[in-house]
């Protein structure tokens, strides 16, 4: 026993995102019959040259030790792929999904970094075989990652992916004993998750980004409407065929920051369930962190809050 005990660590999650423009960072503690309360959000310009510089600088500034740390990926960073659960023991389980993500997989099998998140089936056919996401992340790349932390002295606890981040979300959002459907955009495009009892169902990225959805152009932005109203349609008729025993309750769409009306205005007359746009107040305490209240903000840093929400403790 050490005589001297270590930092103690602050309730919550401190989720970091490296992502073009710089690092963007958000605190959520958790909240005994309350909303999850933001601790802090940060953004630190930096291109990816100045990544090791940024980090170092903000792990003083932010005393990153007194934290439990997530790294949350970006797209092309990792693959998901949806897989058919294997009918083996828990400890063959990734052994078997290896052998069927190999020829799957941009790059050698044995080159993978794999984490697997099951996907429940219908309680009242136990019978039936269901299926699984499995996660997969070049190990080099995985690895690199790592040491650049360990580098810059921020205590990386786990690496996550933003799928789970907005389940994170979606799973406050939910009715009981329905689905929800939550949309949100960045840069890299759109990303549909469609969550139940607090597991993700269904995950489906979309190639419309932000700007291109914020564009003054009426004909071009009426046509990713089209687009993205066409890839929902496609989404939850093939959602309806494989999970029957779930009723998608709406469509939430994430905060798009100023101008982001007119999609949820077209969504709403074309498609054939409710849609709202969230508010991050209305499932997180922000009042530490008054900015929030501009959607623009609530756009910048909703993945990095949802990877704050984790709740287990699973390493990709």
């Amino acid at each position: 026993m050490s005589l001297f005990p270590k930092t103690k660590k602050t309730a919550g999650w401190l989720s970091i995102n490296i992502q073009e423009d710089g690092v963007y960072m958000a605190h959520v503690a958790p909240m005994p019959a309350a909303r999850p309360q933001v601790g802090l959000t940060a953004f630190y310009p930096a291109d990816k040259t100045q990544t090791a510089v940024t980090l170092e600088k903000l792990a003083k500034e932010l005393h990153t030790d007194r934290y439990e740390c997530t790294n949350l990926l970006n797209p092309g960073e990792y693959q998901l792929l949806s897989v058919e659960a294997p009918n083996v023991p828990q400890d063959e389980l990734k052994t078997a999904i290896r052998w069927r993500l190999k020829d799957m997989l941009d790059f050698h099998i044995d080159d993978a970094t794999i984490d697997v998140l099951d996907i429940p089936g219908d309680k009242n056919i136990p019978e039936r075989k269901g299926s699984m996401y499995a996660v997969a992340a070049h190990e080099q790349f995985i690895k690199q990652r790592q040491t650049l932390f360990e580098q810059v002295k921020i205590p990386l606890s786990v690496i996550d992916i933003p799928e789970m981040a907005q389940r994170n979300i979606s799973a406050l959002l939910e009715p009981e004993d329905r689905g929800l459907a939550l949309l949100s955009f960045d840069s890299t495009g759109g990303l549909l998750t469609i969550t139940f009892a607090g597991e993700l169902y269904l995950s489906r990225r979309f190639e419309v980004t932000l700007a291109q959805l914020l564009q003054t152009d009426i004909d071009q932005k009426n046509a990713c409407y089209d687009r993205t109203t066409l890839e929902l349609q496609r989404s939850f008729d093939h959602f309806e065929r494989q999970f029957r025993f779930i009723a998608v309750s709406k469509l939430m769409l994430a905060p798009l920051g100023d101008g982001g009306s007119g999609l949820q205005e077209y969504l709403a007359a074309n498609l054939y369930m409710p849609v709202e746009t969230l508010n991050l107040e209305a499932v997180l305490d922000i009042s530490k962190v008054p900015e929030l209240q501009q959607l623009q903000q609530q756009q910048l840093y909703f993945m990095v809050l949802g990877a704050a929400l984790r709740q287990e403790v699973k390493a990709l």
